[in-house]
């Protein structure tokens, strides 16, 4: 098997988890993954990601302060604009996803309550025991979030590698400041 042919398969073995066990995952595989991602390349070489791993006690005080600012009724506010809009064949790929997704855990399209319901597992971060928080300088702007991506997309191919699910989530994002 070339080189090429193992990426493809972790390419296509990667998905976006949405149900995590409750396990941790080991100090030393985490650490592995973000050796490996660390190596991704960024513009100009500014390596503008920071990092910050939680476990235990405080993915379960994010989680609860995500929880909160929902309750709260704390209206979005993401560090970046959302899209202005998914025309063409980019709303119909946004679409046909949503629609798997919701067919996949049992929605039916009609049951808004239910749509709305497993939307909102995004902010219980999906049970899962860690999240992996990736920072860029405002200063950096899109590039720094261009960066950013580049690292996260390696986070998860690493993670995929090592036998451990992920999914990057921009719906937390919807609360920055949080």
């Amino acid at each position: 098997m070339t080189q090429i042919d193992t990426f493809t398969d972790i390419l296509r073995a990667r998905s976006s988890c949405r149900a995590f066990r409750p396990d941790p995952v080991d100090d030393a595989i985490i650490t592995r993954i973000v050796d490996a991602a660390r190596h991704v390349p960024s513009w100009c070489n500014a390596q503008p990601w920071q990092l910050t791993v939680t476990k235990g006690a405080a993915t379960d005080r994010f989680r609860d302060a995500l929880a909160l600012e929902i309750a709260k009724g704390t209206p979005p506010a993401p560090d970046l604009d959302w899209p202005a809009s998914y025309s063409g064949v980019y709303g119909d790929r946004r679409r046909t996803c949503g629609f798997q997704l919701y067919d996949a855990v049992g929605i039916e399209k009609s049951d808004h309550a239910g749509r709305m319901a497993q939307m909102m597992r995004n902010y219980a971060l999906f049970d899962a025991p860690h999240v992996a928080i990736v920072t860029s300088p405002a200063e950096l702007g899109a590039y720094g979030a261009m960066d950013s991506g580049g690292f996260v997309t390696a986070f998860t191919l690493a993670a995929t590698a090592l036998g451990v699910a992920t999914i990057a989530q921009a719906a937390i994002a919807a609360y920055a400041p949080t």
